[in-house]
């Protein structure tokens, strides 16, 4: 078996066309969607249009919340919370109310079996938090405590930091899917991760994908998106 999981697409349908074009042409078996799917990006319909056509499992991330059911005080930081709420705004104003249902429908976690002896957790930040910021560098403690508590589990993977990445604890796999829309890494080139099952053995790895870089910072531009400077510099650098 072989299984794709993606997040963090954040609008940005033309980097999400460019994935599923690399997925389909690494013939992957199946698709999961681990959330954050419209906020933040230029086209928040059409990718969320693509991600149900999927028919496929798709979790909800905290991008999702604000989408909604806006952004709460306390969830941002203070200064960036009026423009995030315009963001927020200018993303509703693009969905109908069937896409605002299906978003706040959403299950939180899911759980896929890649093999008959393998499964896989999947969450967006931490099995108990939307919003909980878990790093690449934080202990394997750490990472066993707030991510690889289910026990029936080999493979633990989550979203929300872009930041992609794979560690491996006491023969069990940890890794950050990185992100479809809005890499963070300094790469600018959409990620997300491929998992290959064969009875007790697997493999996970990071995928890089190069999409029309160019062509989402116009189409920023062209939809008068209202933070548009900064968002604008992160798709260019692939960097926060």
């Amino acid at each position: 078996m072989k299984i794709a999981f993606i997040s963090d697409i954040h609008g940005n349908a033309t980097a999400l066309e460019s994935v599923l074009e690399d997925i389909k042409r690494k013939k992957a078996d199946k698709i999961v969607v681990l959330g954050d799917i419209c906020y933040r990006g230029p086209e928040p319909k059409r990718s969320l249009d693509m991600v149900r056509k999927l028919n496929t499992e798709v979790i909800r991330g905290n991008a999702d919340d604000w989408v909604y059911r806006g952004i709460k005080e306390g969830e941002v930081p203070d200064q960036a919370l009026d423009i995030m709420r315009k963001e927020q705004q200018w993303t509703t104003s693009h969905l109908t109310e069937d896409d605002l249902d299906y978003l706040g429908s959403l299950p939180s976690q899911v759980t896929i079996e890649l093999t008959e002896k393998i499964n896989i957790h999947g969450f967006h930040a931490t099995p108990e938090s939307l919003f909980e910021v878990v790093q690449p560098t934080d202990s394997n403690k750490s990472l066993e405590e707030k991510l690889m508590r289910e026990q029936t589990a080999s493979i633990f993977l989550y979203g929300h930091i872009h930041l992609p990445y794979v560690r491996y604890i006491n023969g069990k796999c940890v890794a950050n899917l990185g992100s479809v829309g809005l890499p963070f890494d300094g790469l600018n080139q959409a990620s997300y991760l491929m998992a290959e099952g064969d009875g007790d053995q697997f493999n996970v790895g990071i995928q890089r994908v190069q999409y029309d870089v160019e062509k989402v910072k116009k189409q920023l531009k062209e939809a008068d998106y209202p933070n548009l400077e900064f968002l604008t510099g992160v798709i260019e650098r692939g960097s926060f």
